[in-house]
């Protein structure tokens, strides 16, 4: 293989492990099979980052205050780096 890695996450019931469980096995796809559904993967978890960087709003709590990004400096970084178009 490519050696990439996919790792996953998901709070169903379902799936998760108990102690002790024995291992799964798991049906391995091969790259051909796999590039609509992994790009569309990627796709999906760079939109939430964005999402979640740029809908952020500055918090406060009795643990103190985090502030949201500044977006106009942020944007400039990204174009600048060529991650957004300019």
């Amino acid at each position: 293989g490519s050696g990439d890695y996919v790792i996953a996450f998901s709070t169903a019931e379902s799936v998760r492990r108990a102690p002790g469980e024995a291992s799964r096995t798991q049906e391995e796809l091969g790259n051909d099979a796999m590039s609509a559904l992994f790009q569309a993967t990627v796709e999906a978890t760079q939109e939430a980052v964005y999402n979640s960087l740029f809908k952020a709003t500055t918090i406060e709590s009795r643990f103190g205050s985090r502030e949201a990004l500044p977006l106009e400096e942020t944007l400039e970084i990204l174009r600048r780096y060529g991650v957004v178009p300019r």
